[in-house]
């Protein structure tokens, strides 16, 4: 019987590689390699077989092997690029795509896969110069529309992003993750209905798909139905199950529904998965200090700095951070983070900073730089619009408490603020006439930028059966667009010389001569409780992580205490029962 020759070989193993016999495929290429080691196209074909199987590092050794036979055709390339960015060999991948180009300027395809290899590496104009590329030689290049939306979505530019995916879905009206993506866009522009409505239509093309699920879910998880969110969650969970993603992104529904074992557990569960997400570790931080557990919490928080939202100051890029050891007399920045109030807690640090040598210079909200200047333990005191001074190491200030070691029971005092006496004799003098009943300063807002704003923020209107607690006196210390509800409710006679309040220096000399402030979460709290006042907090269902669960006293505040809303949005109780403290108080 006649042997079959290699090109009857050869041919035979493409029908059983078309067919999607990958076994019989693979005995068949390696046979002819037996009878011909330098079969480039045998070599190829055998190492996108071995990809296909998910055996990366094979495939790319065998295409590699037909490059150097023959080095000269784009496609063995084409294939090299795509099971190196598989193996997270990310420049290699690059520099394959690059000969592919070379080789074959007008092949869209390499100019697509460039652009997806070059947006893993973050450099996102580069990646959407070559999706631009690949549509002007292929304008009905679906896919490159898609890969354009995404690198659009991750340069902040949602509407052209959401045009991208349109156009992305017109041409491949099948592809689900078209429609997820939109669906991601529109919850980016907080169009949370529309987000809800494509996303379903993803679902429907492919109900085993886990990344609808998934983008179900941020889409309910925005609108705030909570539970909603969290059937769509765990269904990508079953679909996907080591989608680390998901049970980070359930683990904050989870939180914020009350649920703060399963919470712990899901964002444990992310970080076990996807150890490389910093999403999951940043999350898995935030529960731990919830729930109390500083010594694994701030570890996992310093995850912060490799998320989007939390940016390392240029200053401080490519400068030796702080890792707590001796300074010996040489220069630390200490730098604000996140918000004012943040800054208010942890300046209370610098003294242990001092006692470590170090020479401190403090870079704060401008709004607190008068304030602060006068911190014993600090050098200077800068503010955003001042020129930064030269440093030897730098620190932001909420990753003080893991470098101390911080623990329930070691929490350094406040920071001791030196009030101006001045100012303080002054707002003495304006408050005189009002002296016959307690004096009480009201915050019911914070900033509406706040990503937890809405939740944390109260209207004034409904606050009526607190301010008609009798010999109370109340003092307006509410700034911002919510400081206009005052003019709407006359009746409820609220003292308001917040026009003469310019910073927080101004604000800590009416409150000095205040009996009591009641506040929301932001960071008149963190001051009152600073100064030693009396501070009652009102906090929603999801509290902040500071103010721990479960207890109506803070460790961080001797003099605070805290009031929490019994269920999601429901403010009614709170202030039935701060009224009810207030009147005791008053009596």
């Amino acid at each position: 019987m006649t042997q079959p020759t290699t090109q009857q070989l050869f041919e035979l193993a493409i029908q059983q590689h078309q067919a999607g016999r990958l076994v019989d495929a693979r005995k068949l290429y390696r046979q002819i390699l037996a009878l011909d080691p330098r079969h480039a196209d045998a070599l190829h074909l055998l190492g996108v077989a071995c990809g296909q199987s998910g055996e990366f590092a094979a495939a790319t050794d065998f295409i590699a092997r037909a490059i150097a036979v023959n080095p000269r055709v784009a496609g063995y390339y084409l294939n090299l690029g795509t099971f190196l960015n598989a193996q997270k060999r990310t420049d290699e991948a690059i520099a394959a795509f690059g000969k592919v180009i070379e080789i074959e300027p007008r092949a869209a395809q390499a100019h697509n896969n460039l652009g997806n290899a070059l947006q893993d590496k973050n450099q996102l104009e580069e990646a959407l110069a070559c999706f631009d590329r690949a549509i002007a030689l292929r304008p009905e290049y679906g896919e490159a529309h898609h890969n354009r939306g995404n690198a659009l979505m991750k340069l902040g530019k949602t509407d052209e992003a959401i045009s991208a995916f349109r156009r992305a879905i017109q041409l491949r009206p099948n592809a689900p993750e078209s429609y997820a993506s939109l669906s991601a866009a529109f919850t980016e522009k907080k169009d949370y209905d529309q987000a809800i409505e494509v996303v379903n239509a993803a679902i429907a093309i492919n109900p085993e798909q886990a990344e609808g699920y998934f983008h179900l879910g941020n889409a309910l998880r925005e609108k705030g139905q909570a539970e909603e969110a969290l059937a769509a969650y765990r269904r990508a969970i079953e679909l996907e199950p080591m989608s680390g993603q998901s049970y980070c992104n359930m683990a904050v529904v989870l939180g914020s529904t009350g649920h703060h074992a399963e919470a712990l557990a899901a964002s444990h569960m992310a970080v076990q998965i996807s150890p490389q997400l910093p999403e999951a570790h940043y999350t898995h931080g935030y529960m731990l200090l919830l729930c109390g557990d500083f010594a694994q919490g701030w570890a996992e928080y310093e995850y912060r700095w490799k998320l989007p939202v939390f940016p390392l100051p240029a200053f401080a890029k490519g400068r030796p951070q702080w890792d707590g050891s001796a300074l010996g007399g040489r220069s630390i920045l200490l730098h604000a983070e996140q918000g004012v109030g943040d800054t208010i807690q942890f300046v209370r640090y610098a003294p242990q900073v001092a006692e470590r040598g170090g020479l401190i210079t403090l870079l704060c909200p401008a709004g607190l730089k008068r304030m602060l200047s006068h911190l014993s333990d600090v050098v200077q005191v800068l503010s955003p619009q001042d020129p930064v001074v030269e440093f030897d190491f730098h620190c932001p200030l909420l990753s003080l408490p893991q470098i101390f070691h911080t623990d329930l029971h070691s929490i350094p005092p406040p920071a001791d603020l030196k009030l101006d006496q001045s100012l303080a004799q002054l707002w003495r003098g304006k408050l005189e006439p009002q002296m016959g009943g307690l004096k009480v300063g009201l915050v019911w807002a914070g900033h509406p930028g706040h990503h937890n704003d809405r939740r944390r923020s109260l209207p004034l209107a409904i606050l009526g059966e607190l301010l008609g607690v009798e010999n109370v006196h109340w003092f307006s210390l509410q700034k911002g667009a919510a400081a206009g509800q005052i003019q709407e409710i006359p009746q409820f006679h609220l003292i308001d010389h917040t026009q003469e309040l310019h910073d927080f220096s101004d604000t800590a000399a009416l409150i000095s001569q205040l009996d009591l402030v009641i506040t929301v979460d932001t960071a008149v709290a963190h001051l009152a409780g600073t100064m030693g006042k009396a501070v009652w907090v009102l906090l929603p269902f999801s509290p902040d992580w500071r103010w721990l669960l479960e207890r109506d006293d803070s460790p961080w505040y001797p003099t605070m205490r805290l009031f929490r809303q019994p269920a999601p949005g429901d403010w009614a109780p709170v202030v039935q029962s701060v009224a009810e403290a207030l009147r005791k108080m008053s009596r």
